[in-house]
């Protein structure tokens, strides 16, 4: 049984522990309304953007569409950028992310695909290199940076675009978090190269007489690459939202579990030093008696 100084110094020191986790508890939940703030307000331009590019795109066919429309003519070869966080103490958002990555990849290698990965944030490095050590060809850091925002998006993006122009992937597939709320953070995987077709009901409503100056081509070589980065420019603000909300959660569970242990060794203390006060009291008595 520990002594009654082990078990107050183990009190002591999760009363430490706790008011730590309270503190980042409250960072996060006041970083977390400006970060939500942000990605939902960029979500309707970029579906707007996809409307856009849709429109354009059902009336440019065959050689004349961009190459990042119409792709390499290739399959084979897959490359998945997966974002993470840069730090942690945000529960298990980045295991959820790094899980989406494993079952993508898993899936394209069982159809025969050969599969690379482009990894931005540190937090997911280790668990995919514990795997796919030599698939892992390509990083980004971003942990230099306090606020990664469009800046490094369009970096990410122009780093992307080159290597697809150089033949080195055929398509590539990006693997972020959705914030739904500081509970729910749904990892979810889309592609992005090449700019997939538009769907049957934006190439419909798209029937209306429109002239295009200059043409339809001309258009989407300049908003391709823009939508490639306004893509990975959300994904970056959904993944900060997310980790805000997923930390605030991760912290109020430790803050309540501290809590629930301080109680436990409070009456475990208290239990020891009354059994030691007792035993006092009868050497004391049983001396006095032999007296």
């Amino acid at each position: 049984m520990a002594s009654l100084k082990e078990l107050k110094g183990r009190i002591n020191s999760v009363k430490s522990t706790q008011k730590i986790t309270k503190a980042k508890q409250m960072v996060a939940a006041a970083k977390l309304r400006k970060a939500q703030a942000a990605a939902e307000a960029a979500r309707p331009y970029a579906e707007r953007l996809a409307e856009v590019m849709g429109s354009l795109a059902s009336k440019v066919s065959g050689d004349s569409a961009p190459r990042l429309l119409a792709g390499t003519g290739s399959n084979q070869r897959h490359l998945l950028v997966v974002v993470n966080t840069d730090k942690g103490l945000c529960g298990g958002l980045n295991s959820n992310i790094v899980k989406e990555a494993k079952a993508k990849a898993r899936a394209l290698i069982e159809d025969g695909k050969d599969v690379s990965f482009y990894l931005v944030g540190k937090k997911g490095r280790a668990p995919l290199k514990r795997d796919y050590a030599d698939s892992i060809d390509y990083q980004f850091d971003t942990s230099e940076v306090r606020n990664p925002g469009f800046e490094e998006a369009a970096a990410i993006a122009e780093e992307l675009i080159a290597k697809y122009d150089d033949g080195t992937f055929d398509v590539a597939h990006l693997i972020y978090p959705i914030f739904q709320s500081a509970l729910a953070q749904e990892p979810t995987a889309q592609q992005i190269i090449p700019v997939p077709a538009p769907a049957l009901e934006s190439a419909a409503q798209s029937d209306a007489v429109v002239e295009y100056e200059p043409g339809e081509e001309e258009i989407l070589e300049a908003l391709l690459p823009r939508y490639v980065k306004t893509q990975l420019f959300g994904a970056i603000l959904e993944i900060a939202a997310s980790e805000q909300g997923a930390s605030m959660t991760a912290m109020d569970n430790a803050t309540r579990n501290a809590g629930e242990l301080i109680d436990k060794l409070t009456i475990q203390y208290n239990r020891s030093r009354q059994a030691a006060i007792t035993t006092e009291l009868i050497e004391i008595i049983a001396g006095a008696e032999a007296l």
